[in-house]
């Protein structure tokens, strides 16, 4: 059996570029963790509403004036609730990654 070298198609291709780093600490990233943190509070407050928008009090008078009071659920309304929370609390947990970012990340030195 003969055995030679197989092409790879490295040679196809032009060589790679060395890029610019780039760097992750950046201050207008803590702008944009200002932006999801009000865009969360924005989503929450939406949630309370689907949330109470889902729930309704029905309050029905029997024939012997005894009121029965019974809450009508809409699965609809609460499941969108529960997903604009989710969707509200992954953007304060992506909030506090770019403060941190913004704050905390330098730049490595080289090693001489």
């Amino acid at each position: 059996m003969i055995d030679l070298p197989q092409p790879t198609g490295r040679e196809l291709w032009p060589p790679e570029e060395p890029e610019a780093p780039a760097w992750l600490n950046q201050p207008w990233r803590a702008f944009v963790a200002l932006g999801e943190v009000v865009v969360a509070a924005l989503l929450l407050w939406a949630a309370f509403a689907l949330w109470q928008a889902g729930v309704i009090t029905v309050v029905t008078t029997a024939g012997d004036s005894v009121r029965l009071a019974s809450q009508r659920v809409f699965g609809g309304q609460l499941a969108a609730a529960l997903g604009v929370g989710t969707v509200s609390a992954v953007l304060v947990v992506d909030a506090v990654r770019q403060l941190l970012l913004a704050l905390r990340a330098r730049r490595r030195r080289k090693k001489a």
